[in-house]
């Protein structure tokens, strides 16, 4: 079993990155931060003649190793009620990843599992629900397993550690991830 991590703050080691290790600690698991990368907004071109066109950028490799791994966790924190915006330019452009024929991509996500885990400061247990809804439609779109997520309460750096509820939630994934693995 193979799993990656895609981390989409701004912030390296941030709450989201920080609850996102906890609940992966002890496990084989390849991290990357979107930061990173550059991966350039859609220009959605599906109804034109000619389609999508190439665009140079890191894209192409995100979605090489999102399809090389078993399961893949979408690390975000909470910015302004949603996914930050490294992580929604790497969803918008699965409308291109699914017209892309090198990849076949939505038969192979949907041999996949995919966690949520996400961090935000205010009232994010009620007010990050939304987020958790989208990422259910956009994984139930490209037919990707939406196994299960987490919501962690913090604002300030290091925070997410006092967040109880959210810490033992990492610990049950931790356990159940162990227990895929054998």
């Amino acid at each position: 079993m193979k799993i990656l991590a895609i981390h989409g703050s701004s912030r390296p080691n941030g709450n989201t990155e920080q609850l996102t290790r906890k609940a992966l600690e002890g496990l084989d698991v390849t991290h990357i931060h979107l930061s990173d990368f550059t991966i350039q907004p859609i220009d959605d071109l599906r109804h034109e003649p000619g389609g999508f066109q190439p665009i140079e950028d890191d894209n192409d490799h995100i979605v090489k190793l999102m399809l090389d791994h078993d399961i893949l966790v979408f690390s975000t924190p909470v910015y302004w009620y949603g996914m930050s915006g490294m992580m929604k330019d790497l969803i918008d452009r699965f409308s291109q990843n699914m017209r892309d024929t090198r990849y076949d991509f939505k038969d192979r996500l949907s041999k996949k599992k995919a966690y949520v885990i996400c961090c935000g400061g205010d009232n994010p247990k009620i007010k990050a629900l939304p987020l958790i809804q989208q990422f259910n439609y956009i994984f139930e779109f490209v037919s990707l397993e939406f196994a299960g997520y987490i919501i962690g309460q913090a604002n300030k750096p290091g925070e997410v550690m006092e967040d109880s509820q959210a810490l033992m939630q990492a610990g049950e994934l931790n356990k159940l991830l162990r227990e895929f693995k054998r």
